[in-house]
């Protein structure tokens, strides 16, 4: 059953802070977390944080933190914004790749092997809007998909 959730990105301060807030909306029995692979200190990056904001979404108290060994043992399912974090997962904890998906796994607007979402830090406000809302369709089609099989496996 899945009751805890881990999003990861590199730097934990754009898109897996934002997707984490999302997909706990509407998942009041599941506890959503987020951390980086590379992450820094600090909280989300200020233009993720002003459009979240305007969906409801309120990232003002994160705090960037270091994926370790601890947060993914503690985690039911972790889920990556590419294939190349899930790689770097499966080198470094190859015993949790079996827990490890891509967040954009339910997209149907690319194929299926192109299904990243790509990091808009330092990137335009264009493409940090772009990636903001890509974040928001795939967080939604996993909420389905949690809420459709009861927090049960969806894999």
């Amino acid at each position: 059953m899945t009751k805890r959730i881990l999003v990861v990105c590199t730097g934990n301060i754009c898109r897996s802070p934002v997707a984490a807030a999302m997909l706990q909306q509407g998942l009041a029995d599941i506890e959503v977390t987020s951390a980086g692979l590379a992450a820094g200190q600090g909280g989300a990056d200020q233009r993720i944080a002003a459009l979240a904001q305007a969906d409801g979404y309120d990232l003002s108290q994160h705090q960037a933190r270091q994926l370790d060994r601890n947060l993914l043992n503690n985690a039911d399912l972790v889920l990556v914004m590419s294939a190349k974090q899930r790689q770097i997962i499966a080198q470094k904890w190859p015993e949790m790749l079996g827990k490890t998906l891509m967040f954009g796994m339910w997209r149907k607007d690319k194929p299926i092997d192109d299904r990243d979402i790509p990091d808009p830090y330092q990137r335009s406000d264009e493409v940090c809007r772009l990636v903001y809302d890509t974040i928001k369709t795939a967080s939604l089609a996993w909420r389905e998909k949690l809420k459709n099989t009861g927090g049960t496996s969806v894999w």
